[in-house]
């Protein structure tokens, strides 16, 4: 336990957070929506700091990043606790419930990155966004050794904590859930202007940035969701990587996994506005990288599998020049 950052203190002991748009109002031992943030005699405290509930050294691209070191692995972490109310989560186990922990500094996880030949470090698995001080000491430490820091997030965070954390990270992969705004709010418990939002932020600060979208039946599987989000991530940047990714029954929602029919027209329909467009959770399909311009393939992959076959040293396809969006 550790305390928090970002908030207000009120009258009569009440303190309201101000990690993220819900800004709760908490009373004495009252604990905010996320459920690792809690009011304990006028000062907010962080209840999951240091403990991790996953840890594995994962391949870069099940983050996923695909345009980011692909092929390579990277140690990868996650805590308890979200601030938002999908009820399709796929990790709800350690989202929505307080699982079996570890604990480590931030000065033993990146001795541990290192250990490991990993080169930095994912927050990943339940969402970092209410783990906040930890990632931020981890960041920081991790930087300091020479390590990249990823995040993947919901993006659900207030402008203020989220541009501190820009100036940590190299890459992020944020989850879009949804255009439509109703969706965000009455299903989700999110707000889709403000994910929007830091999605842009973080393209501006020079961050590596790949969308996630998870495919639900009935919620957000129309052409019109996927184009409106396509367009949009066109506005900034059609280099930004879009991964639309299968959505299997868990947590609440018992419906079907989504129709490999269904992904395959809204992956075409993505492709209109941007240049590189994933099919996730679909092993073997639209796994590849292809050149924009030449249609090369530069980048083949088989679930995790990875080879590049088709990009030079300064990350340009061999076939055509085109320059791929790649960070090594």
């Amino acid at each position: 336990m550790r305390e928090a950052l970002f908030f207000e203190i009120l009258k009569d002991d009440k303190i309201r957070c101000d990690l993220c748009p819900h800004h709760c109002v908490l009373k004495n031992g009252q604990v905010g929506i996320c459920g690792v943030r809690k009011n304990i005699e006028g000062a907010l405290y962080s209840l999951n700091y240091g403990q991790i509930s996953a840890i594995s050294v994962d391949p870069i691209e099940k983050k996923p990043l695909f345009h980011f070191h692909p092929g390579s692995e990277i140690l990868s972490v996650g805590s308890w606790g979200c601030n938002m109310s999908c009820p399709f989560c796929q990790n709800w186990e350690i989202s929505h419930a307080v699982p079996h922990v570890r604990d480590f500094s931030p000065e033993q996880l990146a001795s541990l990155a290192k250990d490991h030949n990993s080169f930095g470090i994912a927050y990943t698995y339940s969402e970092p966004v209410v783990w906040f001080e930890y990632v931020l000491d981890c960041a920081r430490a991790a930087m300091k050794d020479g390590l990249n820091n990823v995040l993947v997030t919901n993006g659900f965070i207030e402008e203020k904590p989220f541009k501190l954390l820009t100036q940590y990270f190299s890459a992020m992969n944020i989850d879009v859930k949804s255009f439509n705004p109703e969706y965000y709010r009455k299903v989700l418990g999110g707000q889709r202007d403000v994910v929007m939002k830091n999605v842009e932020t973080a393209q501006k600060a020079g961050i590596h940035v790949e969308i996630t979208t998870l495919i639900v039946p009935e919620d957000n599987d129309s052409e019109e969701e996927i184009k409106g989000i396509a367009e949009w991530l066109r506005s900034i940047d059609r280099s930004i990587p879009l991964h639309l990714s299968r959505y299997f029954p868990n947590y609440k929602y018992d419906r079907p996994p989504t129709d490999l029919e269904s992904l395959e027209k809204l992956w075409q329909v993505a492709k209109e506005y941007l240049d590189y467009v994933y099919v996730g959770n679909v092993p073997g399909m639209h796994e590849d990288t292809i050149c924009p311009k030449c249609g090369k393939t530069v980048i083949e992959r088989n679930g995790y599998n990875v080879n590049i076959v088709g990009l030079d040293e300064e990350g340009s396809c061999t076939n055509c020049g085109y320059p791929i969006a790649i960070r090594k």
